[in-house]
């Protein structure tokens, strides 16, 4: 999968934002201030997007996908982390990101959620 395509992918997501973090050479994505995917590269600058993930329905990819690992540099419990030039489906890579958007946007507090939400149809409503 190329990151222009996994970049937009996680920008669709609900009131996500993107930062860049220098120290690690990553780019990442959050909702209510919470990161919800990452792409950068392993030790060897080899790409890779973390997601996080259900550690049950972690485990389950890891078995499935060998191109799916413990998060690098995450919790290896409830993080994932996925080689770009793996051979998993298209259609999966949106569903992984999706899926670790709403781990994290479940997290949120009710009231920043209901906020997000809202900012969301403010701005459609205003389009």
């Amino acid at each position: 999968m190329d990151k222009p395509t996994l970049e937009v992918y996680c920008l669709k997501q609900t009131g996500a934002s993107h930062d860049y973090q220098v120290d690690w050479k990553a780019d990442r994505y959050h909702v209510g201030g919470k990161m919800f995917a990452m792409i950068g590269g392993d030790s060897q600058g080899k790409p890779i997007i973390t997601l996080k993930c259900d550690p049950a329905r972690a485990e389950e990819l890891r078995e499935i996908y060998e191109e799916i690992i413990p998060g690098y540099y995450m919790n290896k419990t409830h993080w994932n982390s996925i080689y770009l030039d793996s051979t998993i489906p298209d259609e999966l890579w949106e569903l992984l990101i999706a899926h670790s958007y709403t781990l994290v946007f479940e997290k949120l507090p009710k009231k920043l959620q209901r906020e997000i939400n809202m900012t969301v149809f403010v701005d459609n409503k205003n389009r």
